[in-house]
C-alpha cells in the first residue's frame, strides 16, 4: 500500500476533518477510527505499509484491520482496491452532493422560492443552534431539504420533528427518518394536524398502560404491538372498553398474543361495529345462533330413531293365517 508524503515528522501536525468527525466517525467503531487516523498520517508522510505491518504497529490482529479497511471502504471514507488504498476527499465528496444546478425560473416564481427558502433557512438554523449545538453535519442540511420535499411538512412540524426525537432520546438519522414517514403515513403536514396525533398518541398511551396492567406483562410493548394499539385507537378510534372486551377473550388461552387480538378487534372494525354496546350485542347474538344451531343439530341427530319406532305399523293376521301356519307346520 503506498501513502504520500508532506513535512517533517517533527513539526507537522495531522488534520483530520470535520466532515469525518461530525458525519463518519459517529458511525464508526474505535478500530476503524485507529486504523483510518493512522493511514492519514502514513499519507502524510507518503508512506508505505502492508495489513501486516498495520496490524503490529496498531497492536491490533490482521483480521480486525481487514474488517477496519472493510467498515472503511462500504462507507467510502477509503477506496481499497488489491494491495493500494486511496483515502477519499471527504470535503470534495460533499460539495459535490450538496451543490446542484439552479433552474430558470419566472420572477413570481423565484420571490415565492426565495421566501420558501428564506423561512427554511430559518428552520434549518433552528434546528442546527438547539440540536447540533452549532455544529449540524453539512449532509444534514441536503437531508432535510429532501424530507421537505419528500414528507411535505411545514417548518414548524420539522423543527417539532427533531424535538420530539430528541426529548426522546433516540437521536439518529434512521429513526428521525422512520418518525417523519409514520407521520407523513398519518396525513401530517401543518401544526393543527400534528396537534390531533399528539392528543390521540396521549390517548394511545393511557390505554397500552391498561394493557401492560390487564394482561400482567413485566415488560414493555414492542414495536410492532405499539403499532396494533396506535391502529385500533387512532384508525379504527376504539377506546379501552372495546379493547378489554376482545382482552376478555384472551383467558383460557395459552400463549395470547396481539395478532389474536389484532384479528379479532380487526373483524369487528370491517363490520362496522363502532362500540361496545354493538359488539356486545354482536357477539351475543353469535352465541345464540350457535347454541341454537347446536340444539337444532342434536333434535335431527336424534329423530330418525322416533320417527322410525312411532311410524312402525303392526303387522295384523286373521285366522285363516294361524290355521294355514299350524297345517303347514305340522306336514313338515
Amino acid at each position: 500500500m503506498f501513502f504520500e508524503d508532506s513535512k517533517s515528522l517533527l513539526y507537522s501536525d495531522t488534520a483530520v476533518s470535520d466532515i469525518f468527525i461530525s458525519q463518519y466517525m459517529p458511525s464508526m467503531d474505535s478500530t476503524c477510527i485507529k486504523v483510518y487516523i493512522y493511514m492519514l498520517f502514513l499519507c502524510k508522510h507518503n508512506k508505505k505499509a502492508t495489513t501486516d505491518e498495520l496490524a503490529k504497529t496498531l497492536n491490533l490482529s490482521l483480521e480486525e484491520v481487514k474488517a477496519a479497511l472493510t467498515s472503511l471502504d462500504n462507507l467510502e471514507v477509503i477506496s481499497w482496491v488489491e494491495d493500494r488504498i486511496k483515502l477519499t476527499d471527504l470535503k470534495d465528496i460533499e460539495t459535490k452532493r450538496i451543490y446542484r444546478l439552479k433552474t430558470v425560473s419566472s420572477p413570481e416564481q423565484a420571490n415565492e422560492n426565495f421566501e420558501k427558502n428564506k423561512s427554511r433557512n430559518n428552520t434549518l438554523s433552528a434546528i442546527n443552534s438547539k440540536f447540533f449545538q452549532g455544529l449540524m453535519p453539512p449532509n444534514w442540511y441536503l437531508t432535510i431539504d429532501n424530507w421537505f420535499t419528500i414528507y411535505k411538512f411545514d417548518e414548524d412540524v420539522m423543527y417539532t420533528l427533531f424535538k420530539y426525537c430528541h426529548d426522546n432520546n433516540t437521536f439518529h438519522k434512521s429513526y428521525i427518518e422512520a418518525v417523519a414517514s409514520n407521520w407523513h403515513r398519518r396525513g401530517i403536514q401543518n401544526f393543527f394536524d400534528l396537534e390531533k396525533y399528539f392528543e390521540e398518541m396521549s390517548q394511545v398511551r393511557g390505554i397500552k398502560g391498561t394493557i401492560i396492567k390487564k394482561l400482567r406483562l413485566r415488560r414493555a410493548l414492542t414495536e410492532y404491538e405499539n403499532e396494533f394499539v396506535e391502529k385500533w385507537v387512532i384508525d379504527y378510534k376504539y377506546d379501552m372498553d372495546v379493547i378489554e372486551i376482545a382482552l376478555k377473550k384472551t383467558v383460557g388461552k395459552t400463549n395470547p398474543d396481539f395478532r389474536f387480538l389484532d384479528n379479532l378487534l380487526t373483524k369487528w372494525h370491517e363490520l362496522g361495529l363502532l362500540n361496545a354496546q354493538e359488539i356486545l350485542g354482536y357477539e351475543a347474538s353469535v352465541k345464540t345462533q350457535y347454541q341454537n344451531g347446536k340444539n337444532g343439530q342434536t333434535a335431527q341427530k336424534q329423530l330418525p330413531k322416533e320417527s322410525q319406532r312411532d311410524n312402525f305399523e303392526q303387522r295384523k293376521y286373521n285366522d285363516d293365517y294361524y290355521d294355514n301356519f299350524f297345517t303347514n307346520t305340522n306336514k313338515s
